[in-house]
């Protein structure tokens, strides 16, 4: 079963402008499949092979001119030094066109930097979002949040649990081995663990340096990789020009609440649903859906969060066109005013720029008051 993608429009647009395009994401959320799907009569080539990647390295040229028409290059970090060979294809013959992905956000590499400034077009294919499933897979919330997007998952019916414990030790054998800053694989699976148990809060890098038993040093170089290869993000605080003294810890979330919940230990929706952490894990899933609508739409999320000394808080604040949105977003299936007290100290902060509140909470009724709208999570989604 082919789950469409709402971001094939982006990249036959992307297509027409760039005469190299590439789609980063995390592993097994469904790059190759797609680009495959939109571009089969392409050449294709992985670099995650050991024999095709020897051949990239011993003789690049020979490699290419298999791709005299343009092609698909898969896991294309595995071989950075092609990028300067393709900066010459592509120069060469404006017709050419390249399709790269990787899972890995080889980007942030000089070498990408260097060799194809102005060249690349840049997207990011994240696991599925509510909007690319069915009603009836999204109907029930806590499965939906307990199981994630992962395309394997609803396409070939794994079970979530083997899924994930598959999906851990792939990512750690294939991409976290090949980091030499990296040598206990056990401590840095627990690491993520101890990230899971931070979701949705400031970020303290001593309290988690203690806790995994490693420096300082260490806890950003591995927030780093966990970032870098599509596990987590971060929000920053929202400065602006409040004179209002804010934190600076920016907050950590997932990508994917499925491999969250895995990371937590929570065998299954109805432990989540009684969970402790369920209101941290339903904020998580909201700004991780409204992150993959943009992303699908080819655009770069400018997400924010904002929190003054006095504990006044806005989950997320999305910069968009030179506004400011606000959302709060409650776990509770029960709307009560007190929901709502941090939007309402942001109206009186943020000006005109920040005219648009809203609460997003778990229930169902949907309602516009003086200061703020209140709409379900999947109206939410699909309107913001």
């Amino acid at each position: 079963m082919f789950i469409q993608r709402k971001m094939a429009a982006a990249i036959e647009k992307f297509m027409g402008w760039y005469p190299i395009v590439y789609v980063g994401g995390p592993r097994q959320s469904g790059k190759t499949t797609l680009l495959k799907h939109l571009y089969g009569t392409l050449p294709y080539a992985s670099l995650e092979e050991p024999d095709v990647r020897l051949l990239a390295e011993e003789d690049p040229r020979r490699f290419l001119s298999r791709f005299s028409k343009g092609g698909i290059l898969d896991e294309v970090q595995r071989a950075p030094w092609l990028f300067s060979y393709l900066q010459g294809l592509v120069d060469s013959d404006a017709s050419l066109r390249f399709l790269l992905s990787g899972s890995q956000n080889f980007l942030m590499m000089k070498q990408v930097s260097q060799s194809l400034a102005g060249r690349v077009g840049v997207l990011t294919l994240l696991p599925l979002s509510s909007l690319e499933l069915s009603a009836e897979q999204v109907e029930n919330l806590t499965t939906f949040m307990w199981r994630g997007g992962y395309p394997a998952i609803y396409e070939r019916q794994i079970p979530p649990d083997i899924f994930f414990a598959n999906y851990l030790q792939t990512y750690v054998e294939r991409d976290v081995r090949t980091l030499k800053e990296i040598g206990n694989l056990t401590q840095f699976v627990r690491f993520m663990r101890l990230c899971a148990g931070r979701v949705g809060q400031p970020l303290n890098m001593s309290s988690l340096a203690t806790q995994a038993g490693v420096a300082v040093n260490t806890v950003k170089t591995w927030l780093s990789v966990l970032e870098a290869s599509y596990i987590l993000f971060f929000l920053s605080p929202y400065h602006g020009n409040f004179k209002k003294r804010i934190i600076k810890s920016p907050k950590l979330y997932f990508f994917d609440t499925g491999l969250l919940c895995h990371l937590l230990g929570i065998a299954g929706p109805e432990p989540l649903d009684m969970h402790p952490y369920f209101g941290n894990i339903f904020e998580n899933m909201i700004i991780a859906e409204l992150y993959k609508k943009r992303a699908n739409a080819g655009r770069r999320p400018v997400f924010w969060f904002w929190r003054d000394q006095h504990q006044h808080e806005v989950d997320l604040i999305i910069e968009e066109e030179g506004q400011l949105m606000a959302i709060e977003i409650k776990g509770s299936q029960t709307y009560n005013a007190r929901l709502a007290s941090g939007l309402k100290r942001w109206k009186k902060l943020a000006g005109e720029r920040g005219a648009r509140r809203v609460l997003v909470y778990s229930g169902s009724g949907e309602m516009k008051f003086e200061d703020f709208e209140l709409l379900p999570w999947a109206r939410a989604v699909e309107e913001i």
